[in-house]
């Protein structure tokens, strides 16, 4: 009986100069994102991920240890070395993650912050009756 040969190409080093960075800060965790600039994502961490449990991943730390690990994946990998910074959120993790960036001379070439803010909001409730 003959083995049937599957042909797996490998998967092709493409070179990113130019990205973004995605930051997701919420109260309990933070979770950065590395993309090309159509969105596809290169390489993601969250503070969970770096080993931090509990409410201890909601600090500035665990978001700047996150963002070190994810864009020195995104550097090595990818060849990242300006990124456009996407905030989303309001936890602790905001500042840090974004000065992480600093010290592995990742360019940083605009920070948005885009966190959701809601117009409508939700029902309100039934009027008390005497």
């Amino acid at each position: 009986m003959a083995e049937a040969k599957t042909s797996t190409r490998k998967k092709q080093r493409r070179s990113v100069p130019a990205g973004q960075m995605h930051i997701q800060a919420t109260f309990n965790n933070t979770i950065i994102t590395f993309t090309d600039k159509k969105g596809n994502a290169l390489a993601a961490v969250s503070a969970g991920a770096c080993g931090f449990r509990g409410s201890k991943k909601g600090t500035a730390y665990a978001a700047q240890v996150a963002a070190e690990k994810a864009a020195e994946a995104a550097k090595s990998l990818y060849g990242l070395g300006s990124v456009d910074v996407f905030v989303k959120g309001v936890g602790l993790g905001r500042d840090a993650s974004i000065r992480a960036m600093s010290n592995l001379d990742i360019v940083v070439e605009s920070i948005k912050d885009v966190t959701g803010i809601p117009h409508g909001g939700v029902r309100p409730k039934k009027a008390r009756r005497a």
